[in-house]
């Protein structure tokens, strides 16, 4: 059911300080930095923080899946949370809830403890980053001013990814892992201490709050993806495993019947019946996808079978970085001249050419020859995605449904994000799993009894049996991402329809 009194509805207000169109988009910008590079910069700290607070291995990766999981599943709620209450109100709630759970990450003395505070990150991200992008149409005007504040916006959430890498290993390497999380507080601080002067306040829309859809599509997307990452490693037999499975279902099921019937949903269905929207957020989420394949197991390849240090892979990144910012303001440049589809074909085929080109690594695979080349390919497509899906979801929405449309928007890449690099992760675990059983027997076959005595204590493969072991895992993967990337191409080509003549400018979501 719907929750929450419903608000009168209150005029917009102006910044405090006047117009200053580059000051607003610094601190919009910035805030999507800080909630997107988090989702990688702990990657590069995760050794530490597991020796630091004793996490077991597979624990560990719930450092980040706590995260990504309570970010993609609020989204909806706090995008709505903007529209009913004030969206310039409710971002600088998010930053500072962000800021504080960063904190208190920061200074966690135990596994649960560090796991609550990531919870309450994804939380703090969740209100903040809808409203960041629905703050840009009350601030900005339509048409060229507005193209290129969305480029802007998308060339750092694209970025951010990989910057987060590369921050991480320093703050690692020079600092301590705490730092990953304490380079927050001042930034969010500021930006709270920012927005009412230089940023314009929206109206708001009287509402209710459907705490019920946001909490049936939370817990079902964590049963769901948890049911992947239990899968890898138990099987699909397993019980808990199909528990899992059967939970999501059901939970996912109550959410689409919850927000048919809600008066108030957090995911107006009738969203969906704009093709060329459906199609976008479709778009989206394949992309999102095979992007967490990118980033995941490329970091995983040049550490592991490189031997980059993490500042050095951090480093390894940059390319992709400025592959995407240079894209995407390319992309926002050209809207009005070439419309959003030749952008949305193009990109969603250089994604695919990316992950298709990685899917040829192996163990004897340098960075320059088959690691640059792709991942360069897979960040000008990705740049050049990010602002005509942008403007795409956006186009012809009512104003009290901006930040429906683009909390959904935001939703599809966090949760396509999380589901993608659960299956991928699935894949990865059962493809190596059947790859050690090969190199344990050609080990076996030409060791000395000291050798393989030292094995069967250790259960380890030595040098080069396990890189073959991980190589192979990782170019399997790889070749599930193929699936999302094919699929992202022909959404792009079959499924979204707009041209130049009818070429979204995001007015409609002001």
């Amino acid at each position: 059911m719907a929750t929450s009194r419903a608000l009168a509805t209150a005029p917009p207000a102006t910044a405090r300080r006047g117009q200053h169109p580059g000051i607003a988009l610094t601190v919009i910008a910035a805030t999507q930095l800080m909630v997107v590079l988090d989702i990688t910069i702990v990657n590069i700290a995760l050794p530490h923080i597991q020796q630091a607070l004793g996490f077991s291995t597979t624990n560990l990766s719930w450092v980040i899946n706590a995260y990504t999981l309570t970010f993609g599943g609020l989204l909806l709620l706090g995008g709505r949370a903007g529209d009913i209450l004030g969206r310039r109100r409710v971002f600088v709630v998010g930053v500072l809830v962000f800021s504080a759970a960063s904190l208190l990450g920061g200074v966690a003395q135990s596994s649960a403890w560090l796991l609550a505070a990531r919870s309450l990150q994804g939380l703090g991200g969740a209100i903040a980053s809808p409203t960041a992008l629905a703050l840009i149409a009350t601030n900005f005007r339509e048409g060229p001013a507005r193209n290129r504040a969305f480029g802007v916006y998308s060339a750092v959430a694209g970025a951010g990814g990989a910057v987060g890498l590369l921050l991480g290993g320093m703050l690692t390497s020079w600092l301590s892992w705490r730092w990953v999380f304490f380079v927050n507080l001042p930034i969010g601080l500021a930006i709270a201490l920012l927005a009412p002067l230089y940023i314009n306040e929206s109206e708001r829309h009287p509402g209710r709050f459907d705490l019920t859809g946001a909490f049936t599509a939370t817990t079902g997307m964590v049963s769901l993806v948890y049911g992947f990452i239990r899968a890898s490693e138990h099987g699909w037999s397993d019980s808990v495993t199909l528990l899992a499975f059967s939970l999501a279902v059901a939970l996912l099921a109550a959410f689409l019947l919850n927000e048919r019937r809600a008066p108030q949903p957090i995911t107006p269905l009738h969203l969906f019946r704009d093709r060329n929207r459906s199609g976008a957020y479709g778009l989206m989420l394949c992309v999102a996808a095979a992007m967490f394949s990118i980033f995941f197991f490329v970091t995983l390849f040049v550490q592991d079978i490189l031997g980059f240090s993490p500042l050095r892979a951090g480093f390894a990144f940059l390319p992709i970085s400025a592959a995407i910012i240079a894209a995407a303001q390319f992309a926002a440049r050209n809207q009005i001249r070439f419309g959003p589809k030749p952008f949305l074909m193009a990109g969603s085929l250089l994604v695919l050419g990316g992950v298709l080109w990685s899917t040829r690594i192996d163990s004897h695979t340098s960075y320059a020859g088959g690691v640059l080349g792709p991942t360069l390919m897979f960040g000008f497509g990705m740049g050049s995605i990010f602002v005509p899906v942008m403007l795409t979801a956006v186009s012809h929405v009512a104003p009290h449904e901006a930040g429906a449309a683009t909390g959904m928007l935001n939703t599809t890449q966090q949760v396509g994000g999380s589901l993608g690099l659960s299956i991928l992760v699935t894949v990865y675990g059962t493809a190596s799993r059947n790859e050690a059983g090969h190199q344990v027997a050609a080990f076996l076959r030409q060791a000395s009894p000291q050798q393989a005595a030292e094995f069967r204590a250790s259960g380890r493969l030595p040098a080069p049996y396990s890189s073959e072991v991980l190589v192979h895992g990782i170019a399997s993967a790889f070749q599930m991402g193929l699936v999302f990337a094919a699929l992202a191409v022909l959404i792009a080509v079959f499924v979204i329809k707009v041209r130049r003549p009818e070429a979204p400018s995001a007015g409609e979501a002001a």
